[in-house]
């Protein structure tokens, strides 16, 4: 019996000492809903076993488990959707974790729902934040998001173009405050960071026409941006070989205090390292931006919005080495300019911007909101730059000695480019906007101030030498080709204002919205009154299809600001008038099955009549204005998107635009001559140009933001971005007869992005001493710029030969790049 008993007591001994051993571990957590608010009576319990605990009436909960192995924890309310994490934990080890529950919704079929704001506004696209740094783009941002549906020809530059409109034609809001862009940039290559911190942002509305009265008085579309109010610890973080970023945000434990940080720093130099003129660059770009919110009480809120940045950009060319072809009948040849460079190009611009908003919500139906911002703007150009060219037909016989050598010399020369320019411009910006919502009306109204000072500086000039002579040639006298020396210091006073009503009218067969408004603006520069009128009206018929109809119509009138009043030659028309504009808009939206997919289709078809307009060439991203009222113009078109995720839970969009513009400038004379047999004029005739196509004239724009991922992962996505573009006019400076009868091929890019997840969400499944611990995910990406190497044009040089005879070179955009991309979130 011994041997029986002692085995018993060993047998007892070891099983005690093992439970001893076996030491619980804890885990402790809140339960949340979608609205971020503690969740009471949510059953919590360990999946196989009967013993349930509750989440108290503040969502927190304290449950035991087993250490040392896998098990599962669900929770289960009733309306919300399941919730199942998984746990393998030490002894003794605490979790600390939240959970936010879904409502559940019916499966019986796949519906998506949308605000109806984005159908029935007329010229209205959201976008959806995430996808923004998810876009391969060397300009990471919104506004590489925005190309997709009004087309590019430029990927180096955040600016873009909209319906026919210049750069100058577009509005920029964040958080209400009004944004303005530096304005003595010459080409996208000295860009830095746009304004928009794509980590920061929470809502992206762009209206691309027929836009409501409340916004302000541009001719061609507004970018409404909202950033991020959060209620919780996060932030994200970013580095790529272009471009690095770091965000922060967090809130108070009652929630009563909101912060939003944002640092990022960008360099450009691995982009313009292949670009045909060979060199050194020295781009860099870093801001920092902060957006602090804070509840005083039921009633008051205040919100203060701050922006520094700082944009340099240093060029020492060396050499430059342009080639170009030309196919004819009777004429073929390959022609190409070598240039070699002396001296240097140091650019520098900065930006300062302080906001600060309070709200007084006296009523659940009233709100009223004070806005008083200040935004300066600092840019200098310097630029000393010598060149030596050699024109004429480039050898391309791989098999001879001088491949790649000009071999017949058409033309030699030099040149120098010479600026010290200098601008500064203060805004100050005082306003007010209320909003008051009664039944079915919802009145909105809103009265501004601006003071600007603008002080300016221009001192340029540059020399040409052709075969020995200076251009323009003169015997008598030296002369440079151009010269532009100007100071100007101008104060302008803006008074500003709207009122207008947003009607919701519902029948029993129909849904009606009517919006219609009033906009006033005054300025002392010319003392020039305007009001710009606007009604927008949609229709939900009831029609078995899910189709929206709707149309707006209305003057958006624009006062000059700076770039406006520059003439040519540098002086300043402070005469100018505002450029009017009166536009119609017909639209419909249509939501539909296909591919087994919920699909949207947006068409819209546009009509602008313009007048007083001043008429303006693009150089690059560089616009010079006539600055002058000296003609009429009108753009027309269609336009096309496609919404849906082609692949589940991946949004795409496709985009097809068509579109006319045209310009027709006063007293724009030429005259013709009629030669005789030894080319000698007999007689002539006066010929006004009469319509011509504006700078931005594009037939045809398509673009598409396709999404992909492996059918058996979802961690591994593919993200395709695709623009094109027909060919653009583009302008010999000076020559009335060929104006804007250059052309730019088509403009063709497609960029592609690969994404692997290399750190999910589960962060249950963690250790608390790993440093990945609070991390939400972590994504790298590979990305290739030009998959198909097309070498773009953006402008034209242009050379004249030893007959005087003048030649365009291309200046080309980028290469092929590839780029790495980390992102982590937490």
């Amino acid at each position: 019996m011994k041997p029986r008993c002692l085995f018993i007591f060993l047998s007892l001994f070891l099983t005690l000492g093992s439970f001893a051993q076996k030491t619980p571990a804890t885990i402790q957590g809140l339960v949340l809903d979608e609205n971020e608010r503690p969740l009471q009576g949510v059953s919590v319990n360990m999946l196989g076993q009967q013993k349930i605990f509750i989440t108290n009436d503040s969502g927190r909960f304290t449950i035991q488990v087993p250490s040392d192995r896998a098990i599962a924890i669900l929770f289960s309310n009733p309306g919300y959707r399941t919730v199942q994490q998984n746990f393998l934990l030490n002894a003794d080890e605490q979790e600390h974790i939240t959970i936010r529950m879904e409502i559940a919704g019916s499966v019986m079929e796949e519906v998506i729902v949308r605000e109806q704001r984005e159908r029935t506004e007329t010229g209205l696209i959201r976008i959806n934040p995430k996808s923004v740094i998810n876009i391969p783009s060397p300009t990471m941002g919104v506004e590489s998001m925005l190309k997709v549906f009004v087309g590019s020809n430029n990927e180096l530059t955040s600016q873009y173009n909209v319906r026919g409109g210049s750069y100058d034609e577009n509005l920029i809001y964040v958080n209400d405050f009004e944004i303005f862009r530096p304005y003595l940039v010459r080409s996208g290559q000295q860009e830095g960071l746009s304004f928009i911190n794509p980590e920061m942002v929470r809502n992206i509305n762009f209206y691309n026409g027929g836009f409501q009265a409340k916004y302000g008085d541009k001719m061609s579309s507004v970018l409404d941006i909202q950033y991020n109010r959060p209620r919780r610890f996060g932030g994200s973080a970013y580095v790529s070989i272009l471009e690095q970023g770091f965000h922060l945000e967090g809130a108070g434990n009652n929630n009563r205090f909101s912060y939003v940080l944002g640092l990022r720093n960008r360099s450009n130099r691995n982009l313009l390292s292949r670009q045909e003129t060979q060199g050194s660059y020295t781009p860099s770009s870093s801001d920092f931006q902060a957006l602090i919110n804070y509840q005083l009480n039921a009633k008051w809120s205040a919100e203060l919005l701050g922006n520094v940045s700082r944009t340099k950009f240093t060029l020492i060319p060396e050499f430059s080495q342009l080639t170009s072809s030309i196919f004819s009948p009777f004429f073929t040849a390959n022609l190409g300019v070598d240039i070699w460079f002396e001296g240097r190009e140091k650019d520098a611009y900065s930006t300062g911007m302080i906001g600060l908003s309070t709200t007084y919500q006296p009523l659940k139906n009233l709100k009223l909101k004070w806005l008083a911002s200040r935004f300066e703007n600092n840019e200098e150009e310097n630029i000393d730059i010598a060149g030596a060219y050699l024109f004429g037909n480039r050898d391309f016989d791989n098999s001879s000695a001088s491949y790649g050598v000009i071999v017949n010399p058409l033309g030699a020369g030099l040149s120098q480019t010479f600026a010290r320019n200098r601008l500064n411009i203060i805004n100050y910006n005082f306003s007010h906007k209320g909003s008051l919502d009664r039944s079915n009306h919802s009145l909105q109204w809103g009265l501004g101030y601006d003071r600007t000072n603008i002080s300016d500086q221009l001192n340029e000039w540059e020399y040409q030498d052709s075969a020995g002579y200076s251009l323009p040639y003169n015997p008598a006298l030296f002369e440079m080709s151009k010269v532009i020396k100007s100071k100007a210091d101008i104060q302008v006073n803006r008074f500003s204002g709207y009122i207008q009503d947003n009607i919701i009218i519902n029948s029993d067969s129909s849904t009606y919205t009517v919006s219609a408004g009033l906009r006033f603006n005054y300025n002392d520069l010319n003392n020039e009154l305007l009001f710009s009128p606007r009604i927008a009206a949609s229709i939900k018929p009831a029609w078995k299809k899910d189709i929206v109809l709707r149309a707006a119509a209305g003057a958006y009138h624009q006062p000059p600001f700076y770039r406006e009043l520059r003439r040519y030659d540098g002086t300043v028309n402070t005469s100018v008038k505002a450029q009017k504009s009166w536009q119609g808009v017909l639209g419909l939206d249509y939501n539909f099955y296909g591919f087994n997919r919920p699909l949207r289709l947006s068409a819209e078809a546009y009509y602008k009549s313009m007048t007083n307009v001043v008429p303006y060439d693009i150089d690059n991203v560089r616009v010079r204005y006539f600055g002058e009222n000296m003609a009429k113009a009108y753009a027309t078109g269609l336009e096309m998107r496609l919404f849906g995720e082609l692949v589940k839970d991946a949004e795409s969009w496709i985009s097809i635009g068509f579109m006319r513009t045209r310009e027709d400038l006063e007293n724009d004379f030429f005259r013709t001559y009629t030669l005789d047999s030894m080319n000698k004029p007999v007689d002539s005739a006066l010929v006004q140009n009469g319509w011509l196509r504006r700078p931005t004239d594009r037939f045809l724009t398509f673009g598409m933001f396709f999404q992909d991922y492996l059918s058996t992962n979802k961690n591994f996505k593919v993200y395709i971005n695709t623009l094109y573009g027909s060919n653009l006019p583009y302008n010999i400076p000076g020559n009335i007869k060929y104006r804007n009868a250059l052309r730019i091929e088509p403009y063709l890019r497609i960029d592609i992005g690969f994404s692997a997840l290399l750190l999910d969400a589960e962060k249950m499944n963690r250790r608390s001493h790993s440093p990945f611990r609070n991390f939400d995910n972590i994504w790298l990406s590979l990305e290739v710029f030009n998959l198909i190497d097309r070498p773009n044009t953006i402008s034209y040089l242009l050379i004249k030969d030893f007959a005087n005879n003048i030649f365009t070179m291309p200046n080309r955009l980028t290469p092929r790049l590839v780029n790495l991309k980390l992102v982590a979130r937490w």
